[in-house]
């Protein structure tokens, strides 16, 4: 049992950490598409940001565990990015960690890159929209929390949901410059 608990400690302590630091809450009753000027600048053809949203997604920043909406989330649909509207995640592969963030153990094919992460001390591997290099999170494997033994760790703020039924978003794809 305390082999467990310590696993579990490392883990929400990996998946925390971030070189921005914890980002800030969102201001109350800020809206989730208001627009930063850094962000609209940035990625004129891509979902405006707000400051938040952009600290996370553009920043590699972190939101504080167990404050995400999606955390406890278990409707029925697909999540796809913020800033693109490309289909990350399906809810069929959504489980609950534990660990404050929203938790998948798989991916839509094609929907995420890798790159190793070196920040604070630790080998990581973050996770990134394909479409438009968003972060979105870490991704652990060898926990055994799944069948499938790999543990997406993603920031809800970094996607939204589209409820099982409706039309996903048309995926952006930034034109080449």
């Amino acid at each position: 049992m305390r082999r467990a608990t310590l696993s579990f400690f490392f883990a929400l302590g990996a998946c925390a950490g971030n070189d921005a630091g914890p980002a800030p809450a969102p201001p109350t009753g800020a809206s989730p598409t208001a627009t930063s000027p850094t962000a609209s600048a940035a990625m004129p053809d891509y979902n405006p940001l707000n400051a938040f949203e952009s600290d996370v997604i553009l920043k590699k920043g972190t939101e504080r565990a167990f404050t995400g909406e999606f955390t406890d989330h278990s409707a029925d649909g697909t999540y796809v990015c913020r800033q693109c509207n490309a289909a990350l995640y399906r809810s069929q592969d959504k489980f609950h960690s534990g660990c404050g963030w929203p938790s998948f153990d798989d991916e839509i094919a094609g929907a995420i890159k890798r790159n190793r992460d070196f920040s604070h001390g630790m080998v990581r591997t973050e996770i990134v929209c394909a479409n438009c290099n968003g972060h979105l999170g870490h991704v652990f494997d060898g926990e055994r929390m799944t069948e499938k033994n790999t543990r997406h760790c993603v920031n809800s703020v970094s996607m939204r949901f589209v409820p099982a039924g409706k039309e996903l978003p048309a995926k952006i794809v930034r034109k080449a410059k």
